[in-house]
């Protein structure tokens, strides 16, 4: 327990360090856009390939991949019948906030300083089913509702879906796997110096974007979104934790999972399909905060 705490300590630390970096002037938020870039195209697929690199994929870790997608389809259709009596505009906007999880930018710091390799290993798989709910199901939700007579053109998402360096590396690295094949040591090597980089990197990123200044117009629609996601996440992750026959790490693993915050590409869809972005960071401000007070609580029980 005391290496737990001490784990969220050091990221609390880090976190509030970024937010006052932006605070003092000494980073802009804008310059967040530069280190997001590099965290998603540099040292989270080096993570991910120093990770998986050597990986002997078993049938439970496949389950994670599959259990990470059926919840995410899932879970949209909830949002889609929840919001089903809102505008379109707005109910492709919240609807949107539902499905998609912030594994790599926020779940993969924690993990990985309180599981170590084995806990990324697991998270991972479970973020290739995520993944494709993110980038695909989440992106066609927000701009199927964007505006009147959009024509949902699936060419356009998977073209998205193959632009994303992370989900692209994940996919590779299986293939690598799949047929027997094995990188070479210096690869390997150099992308385990780069994956260093990716936890305070990622931490230091979520206090740039924190933000305290909330509309009070915005708490019911928010309300809705957060309390759709954690409540559904919360009952079947308790559930699947006591009921699944399974080893204890994949249990942990869908407990965390299920609580973690809205996916981070939820901001720049709400640039691109033009809805409130005030109101989508605002959401996923309070999601980031709610899922640290569940992890520290939950995370206590567990170790």
């Amino acid at each position: 327990m005391d290496s737990f705490n001490s784990q969220f300590l050091y990221s609390v630390v880090i976190i509030a360090l970024g937010y006052w970096f932006k605070r003092w002037n000494i980073i802009k938020e804008k310059d967040g856009e530069a280190i997001a870039r590099i965290i998603f195209n540099i040292t989270l697929p080096c993570l991910i390939i120093y990770t998986f690199h050597n990986i002997v994929i078993e049938k439970s870790l496949i389950l994670l991949v599959v259990l990470g997608f059926l919840y995410g389809i899932m879970i949209a259709f909830l949002g889609l019948y929840l919001f089903r009596k809102e505008n379109r505009w707005e109910k492709g906007m919240l609807s949107m906030l539902i499905p998609g999880f912030n594994i790599g930018l926020f779940g993969f710091p924690l993990v990985e300083g309180i599981w170590g390799q084995s806990g990324l290993k697991y998270f991972g798989m479970f973020d290739v089913g995520n993944a494709v709910i993110t980038f695909g199901l989440s992106y066609l939700i927000g701009s199927y509702y964007s505006k009147e007579g959009v024509v949902l053109d699936f060419k356009h998402v998977v073209n998205k879906m193959g632009k994303s360096i992370p989900l692209m590396t994940y996919i590779s690295i299986f293939i690598i796997n799949l047929c027997g094949f094995h990188l070479p040591d210096t690869a390997v090597e150099i992308t385990s110096i780069i994956s260093k980089a990716n936890m305070p990197l990622s931490l230091l990123l979520l206090g740039i974007y924190l933000n305290f200044s909330f509309e009070k117009s915005y708490w019911k629609g928010i309300g809705k979104v957060l309390g759709l996601r954690y409540g559904t996440g919360l009952v079947l992750g308790i559930l699947g934790f006591y009921l699944l026959p399974v080893e204890d790490m994949f249990r942990d693993t869908i407990l965390i999972a299920l609580i973690l915050p809205m996916a981070s590409a939820v901001l720049p869809y709400s640039i691109e399909f033009n809805y409130n972005q005030r109101f989508v960071g605002t959401a996923a401000n309070l999601s980031i905060l709610l899922s640290f007070v569940l992890l520290w609580v939950i995370g206590n029980m567990l170790v």
